[in-house]
């Protein structure tokens, strides 16, 4: 109940508990009938704006990865720490939007063929997609600003081995300019980060649509939603395995990818364990619009039965007094 106890503190309906079961049911079999075809296009546009910003976060975390990081000073006694082996990713960088980004989506596209509701799956995608720009862009930031050297950055700075210091004992590279730069952004990790965020997201997302804190007892659900974690922790690991990252800098990744991801899923749903996590604010938001022209419709039909009724009997009393 780790997110429980996050959450707890987010809470931002006034409902009771005890009347949300009822209010969950009748709403949800609404769903169908809110279809790309007949709300696509009415969703979008209400969202323009954030997609404008969304682009403008690309443009950002393009622009961050032309900006060289600070080199911070690098002695031949902080070598020692630094002598691990150049090795390959584990995890390729290619890899990380298909598992983070592609796969969740492919989940909500699931969804959306099963509930068929256009709110959830733009919702869904929405939020995942600010929040890896977000993750990104901090995570970034935070790599350029602090240049803490890799693990692996003295064969970085000597490939052959030859080690050349200036007179105050710093690192004087002769390695490949791109290999050293690279080699000054180990905090946080990257790919740690972007996992936890992706895949947090998606756990989110997952224990939402499947109810998995209705207290109803299924450990099954919660496998489920401890799958994607496990996945990301596991590519933290990778990372330090690989010697590409600190284990603090894996720390750290963590933290920010889920936290970026647990604010920005709360933008667009309830509460994973509340009663109506299984769907985003702006589906209820509808159902209850549309609850209430029906309503009003209903309304205005017993108006104009009750006066269809009250002309009848005027003309009946008409009727019975002109033959007297």
């Amino acid at each position: 109940m780790v997110f429980g106890s996050f959450f707890s503190s987010l809470k931002f309906w006034g409902n009771s508990q005890e009347q949300e079961p009822q209010r969950g049911r009748m709403q949800e079999i609404d769903l169908g009938i809110h279809t790309i075809r007949s709300h696509g296009g009415s969703v979008a546009s209400k969202h323009k704006h954030d997609w404008i910003i969304l682009v403008i976060l690309v443009a950002i975390e393009i622009g961050l990865q032309l900006i060289s990081p600070f080199y911070r000073y690098v002695g031949r006694d902080m070598m020692t720490d630094l002598k691990y082996p150049f090795n390959d990713n584990t995890v390729p960088v290619w890899s990380v939007p298909i598992y983070a980004v592609l796969l969740p989506i492919i989940v909500f596209v699931c969804f959306y063929m099963k509930r068929t509701c256009v709110y959830d799956l733009h919702h869904s995608i929405l939020g995942l997609l600010f929040t890896v720009l977000i993750t990104g862009i901090i995570t970034d930031s935070i790599k350029l600003a602090t240049g803490r050297p890799r693990p692996n950055f003295y064969w970085r700075c000597f490939p052959d081995g030859k080690e050349l210091y200036n007179a105050l004992g710093g690192v004087i590279c002769h390695g490949k300019p791109g290999e050293v730069k690279e080699g000054h952004k180990s905090f946080p990790s990257g790919h740690t980060s972007w996992s936890f965020a992706g895949l947090g997201y998606l756990s989110l997302y997952l224990s939402g649509k499947v109810k998995a804190f209705n207290r109803e007892g299924h450990v099954a659900k919660l496998c489920l939603v401890f799958a994607p974690l496990l996945a990301a922790c596991l590519v933290g690991i990778s990372r330090v395995d690989d010697y590409w990252h600190h284990w603090q800098d894996v720390f750290a990744g963590a933290l920010i990818g889920l936290f970026v991801a647990a604010f920005c899923y709360r933008q667009f749903y309830p509460n994973p364990y509340h009663e109506e996590g299984w769907g985003p604010y702006a589906y209820f938001r509808a159902a209850q619009e549309r609850g209430q022209a029906q309503n009003g419709g209903d309304a205005l039909r017993t108006m104009s039965l009750q006066v269809e009724s009250t002309s009848l009997e005027n003309m009946e009393s008409g009727n019975s007094s002109v033959r007297r």
